[in-house]
């Protein structure tokens, strides 16, 4: 079995030579600052060393790679848009890794209008993808604040949800086929485009979520849906999250599959964002906020005045505050700016501690509720930013101080705040990751809810797919 020990220079110099024999001319970066982009994740938490970050054109190269890896005992990391906030492809620090860079596999290699199906390879960003449905009349419906950088294999890789999960899944609901690198070097063709596929153990949810641990994903068979004709947005204002819930049920039961996205946002995250993003429009003041969309794909119906009456009903009852419906598509855009753009405006704002939890839709309020007296208690001062999908039970709980050079001192004390916040969460049916993956940062924590059977299933998976641990390691498994 290889070992991964720093090879000696002249190992080094001619492994480093075979990788760019692989790719070509320009596509191995070894040079501090060439590197320096890629060993850093998105919210400068962490901060990795690498034998050098080489970018592959084809899953033939991919493969080649792979195989040379193996056979020096070269760690590797996968890496996409490098939009991740758990450090899932961030390399470790002891500069033996060979970052393995998608960006070159950007190809959309087919789209089935009539099976509403797109091929997409790995490296191309989120936002391509939506154009290109868009462009043939459909819709590819993941959307997330990083669209514009982030890349297809790091969604699947991480299993990503966004905004319209409520209506149309996450990333495992929004795939029908796989093609992957295995650890072995081996290329898996699972690009089928089947809706049903009842063949044995279904390889590609093996993959989706595993982080890069398992394989290295090259491209993905991705199900399309109709182009919404009408969109009807809406900013409101509400009493609590108990409130926002309540009106959730009233709008599915009254509007059912139209409803696309419900998003629930504290006061401080509308308060960060106006203080530090430019351009963002007025909207009500309330105690909290929730960002709605329906979607009605024949265009025919009067969606916006059912809309407007059902909101009308609930200003009347008391069970809405306040609101305003968006009356162009350039308004939409300015609502959606403002949900968008809450984790740039914290990043802003400087270091917090994050969480990205999930719980039943019905025990949203109690946590809120619950979790702020110990917070308070063990942290004099602390502020929470609550947003996220209240639609699919997924929220962002983040914690900070007010007095930024005071969030060091937080960050020291993680683990504290980690185990009253997740502690709760686990005590209420949830889960301490809902979308944004285990990576570096939330590995040894999954150890306290996790079972002991469910841990060993998940080391013998690995152990029989990448038996010399080559494959991202560090990330998802301690």
């Amino acid at each position: 079995m290889p070992t991964t020990s720093t090879p000696n220079p002249s190992e080094l110099s001619r492994f480093l030579e075979k990788i760019a024999a692989i790719v070509g001319p320009g596509h191995l970066l070894t040079e501090p600052a060439e590197l320096a982009p890629a060993l850093t994740d998105w919210r400068g938490r962490y901060q990795g060393r690498a034998l050098g970050l080489v970018r592959p054109g084809s899953t033939a190269e991919v493969q080649a790679l792979v195989r040379a890896c193996v056979a020096a005992g070269v760690p590797m990391v996968p890496q996409g848009g490098n939009t991740g906030l758990c450090g899932g492809a961030t390399p470790d620090t002891s500069g033996r890794a060979l970052i393995i860079q998608l960006s070159r596999l950007d190809r959309i290699r087919s789209l089935d209008a009539c099976n509403h199906t797109l091929v997409a390879e790995a490296g191309c960003s989120l936002a391509r993808i939506q154009a290109a449905a868009r462009e043939a009349g459909l819709l590819f419906p993941l959307s997330l604040a990083a669209e514009g950088s982030c890349q297809i294999g790091g969604n699947l890789s991480t299993n990503a949800g966004g905004v319209q999960v409520l209506r149309y899944g996450t990333c495992r609901d929004l795939v029908l086929g796989i093609e992957a690198v295995l650890p072995n070097g081996e290329c898996w063709d699972g690009l089928r485009a089947l809706r049903k596929n009842n063949t044995g153990y279904d390889l590609r949810h093996l993959l989706i979520g595993a982080e890069g641990t398992l394989g290295i994903i090259t491209a993905a068979v991705l199900k399309l849906f109709p182009q919404p004709r009408t969109r009807v947005t809406g900013w409101l204002g509400v009493a609590s999250p108990a409130a926002a819930i309540t009106l959730l049920n009233r709008f599915q039961q009254r509007f059912d599959a139209h409803l696309t996205a419900f998003e629930l946002v504290c006061p401080l995250s509308l308060e960060l964002v106006r203080r530090h993003i430019s351009g963002i429009p007025p909207v009500p003041d309330a105690p909290w906020h929730v960002l709605c969309e329906l979607g009605d794909s024949d265009g025919d119906g009067d969606l916006q005045g059912r809309v407007e009456a059902f909101l009308a009903q609930g200003l009347e009852d008391g069970s809405l505050l306040d609101g305003l419906l968006a009356q162009s598509e350039s308004q939409r855009q300015g609502l959606w700016r403002i949900r968008e753009n809450i984790s740039e405006a914290q990043k802003q704002e400087g270091l917090s501690i994050k969480h990205d939890i999930a719980l039943p839709i019905s025990r949203i309020a109690e946590f809120l509720d619950r979790v702020v007296l110990p917070l308070q208690q063990a942290f004099p001062g602390i502020r929470h930013v609550s947003f996220g999908h209240l639609g699919d039970g997924n929220l962002h709980f983040n914690l900070s101080m007010a007095d930024a050079r005071a969030n060091r001192a937080l960050l020291a004390r993680q683990a504290e705040a980690n185990r009253i916040v997740h502690d709760l969460v686990h005590e209420l049916g949830g889960s301490i990751s809902a979308e944004h993956g285990i990576g570096q940062l939330k590995r040894e924590e999954i150890q306290r809810y996790k079972s002991p059977v469910e841990l060993a299933a998940m080391q013998a998976i690995k152990q029989a797919l990448d038996p010399a641990g080559l494959m991202n390691p560090g990330k998802v498994l301690p």
